[in-house]
């Protein structure tokens, strides 16, 4: 910056001042203007100096942010002189953070009063919501000054962050009353109350919950033999509709079902069934890598009876402890747990599905509560497999007279998706061969040929043998 003569020229010494200001500034903005500091803002606020506030508080799964949002913004329609400041995300990086040490001031990290940020969560399919990230919300409760701070908590894994929530007033006996009024307005306003949801997982392990849309799948649909659909709907339906009558007498309405049977029969088709039929349960379907989080759904089912948990291919899970690791599969453990927890008069419904009951726990079934109605799925016979290509030929154009029967004759055997995957076929057929989508016999008798042998063909790989050889019982 020095010239010949160590003299300074204007323009250097403008460029001095411009970057001091602008230091200054960065400055004022990581710690906090003299007039929006805020440990002033919150002692203004308060009365007295924020170091001597007590809290008390809570951590909270990541997916209750909706309904957090939603009961603060309660809280602030009735309080039109309310504030809200923001406060940075990144603070939860710091490991000296807390809310506590950020408004008492003994926090050592950028402490200042930022832009508040949000973020978009999911509150219904194709719907969302703005949530504030992290700030401070200035209340009032029963007539007394309260603080609300929000913040992530970071354990500094992959996993999502929790939230922390606190709250802080004069009087810790207020500051629980609020905490207790904000839990109590979370559970009224919840946005996954009636739902039907699946959990997602993040490549780090973080799950999330979406919402999807509750299927319309009627009892025409379901061909099952008539007996069994009733039990069905009689243990998960007929119970739900006389659930004060049977509170009443003092009976227990929590409740597990099991579907078993080959892959392919219907057992989830079923379970869309019942999912159609229970408009205003709240469903939470677990399948694959979302059973890791069963507890959280569990949680949610507890909390927002009348409920159902869906457990697909539950045999991954729940295993016979004597043929995994250790002694079994801890998941197994949190399942009978989480089962045997429930009140009796909670009308919470398992749905569980398998294709290998013969590996399934015994302890699922060898207690009232857990599994006490267990429904075979099995492979349709020739009266099931002709309402099943009825069905899903009513749903194209066709122009077919004698291949039905063909079809149920030599379909002996095959599972429900087998006739469905029939007819896409024959459409394909017609498409290819005459250019309309229209179904012919010949179409679908080309469909059936070409399944049939191809299935024939698997089994011959599978099993080492001739194409028409049965597989070998399972030994276990």
């Amino acid at each position: 910056m020095a010239t010949s003569g160590d003299e300074v020229t204007a323009a250097e010494l403008r460029r001095f001042v411009e970057v001091f200001v602008a230091l200054g500034e960065h400055i004022r903005s990581l710690a906090g203007s003299a007039e929006g500091d805020l440990q002033t803002v919150v002692a203004e606020h308060m009365g007295v100096d924020s170091a001597e506030l007590p809290s008390v508080g809570q951590k909270l799964p990541p997916v209750e942010r909706p309904n957090l949002q939603l009961a603060l913004d309660h809280l602030l329609a009735d309080q039109p002189q309310s504030q809200v400041i923001g406060i940075s995300p990144e603070l939860s990086n710091y490991g000296n953070f807390s809310l506590a040490a950020l408004i008492s001031g003994r926090f050592h990290g950028p402490a200042g009063i930022v832009p508040l940020a949000h973020e978009d969560v999911p509150t219904g399919v194709d719907e969302s919501m703005r949530c504030v990230v992290a700030g401070l919300w200035l209340l009032e409760h029963d007539g007394h000054p309260v603080v609300v701070g929000l913040a992530p908590e970071r354990d500094h894994g992959p996993r999502d962050a929790e939230l922390r929530l606190d709250v802080f007033a004069r009087d810790e006996a207020v500051a629980q009353a609020l905490l207790n009024r904000i839990s109590e307005l979370r559970a009224v306003h919840n946005v996954y109350r009636g739902a039907v949801l699946a959990f997602t997982f993040s490549e780090y392990g973080g799950f999330g919950i979406a919402f999807i849309d509750r299927p319309t799948t009627a009892a025409s649909e379901v061909i099952l033999p008539p007996e069994d659909l009733e039990s069905i709907r009689r243990h998960a339906v007929g119970m739900g509709e006389v659930a004060d009558q049977l509170r009443a007498a003092n009976q227990p309405l929590k409740r597990g079902l099991l579907l078993y049977g080959p892959p392919g029969t219907g057992k989830t088709h079923t379970v869309r069934h019942l999912l159609a039929e229970m408009p205003d349960r709240t469903a939470v379907i677990l399948q694959g890598p979302s059973v890791g989080a069963l507890g959280q759904a569990a949680a949610i089912v507890r909390s927002l009876s009348p409920s159902m948990l869906v457990i697909e291919d539950v045999d991954l899970v729940a295993h016979e402890r004597t043929r995994g690791p250790a002694g079994g599969h801890p998941l197994l453990f949190q399942l009978l747990n989480e089962m045997d927890g429930l009140a009796s008069s909670d009308d919470v419904l398992f749905v569980l599905t398998t294709n290998r009951l013969d590996v399934l726990e015994p302890a699922l079934a060898a207690r009232p509560g857990r599994i006490d109605h267990a429904v075979e799925i099995g492979l349709p016979d020739a009266p099931a497999r002709l309402q099943l290509l009825e069905l899903y030929l009513g749903e194209i154009d066709h122009a077919i007279e004698s291949a039905v029967s063909e079809a149920v004759q030599r379909s002996e055997g095959v599972t429900a998706s087998f006739m469905r995957e029939l007819v896409r076929r024959a459409v394909l057929d017609a498409l290819d061969k005459s250019g309309s989508a229209t179904v012919s016999d010949a179409h679908l008798v080309a469909a059936l040929n070409e399944m049939l042998e191809s299935s024939e063909s698997v089994r011959g790989v599978l099993f080492g043998g001739a194409p028409d050889e049965q597989p070998p019982d399972h030994a276990g």
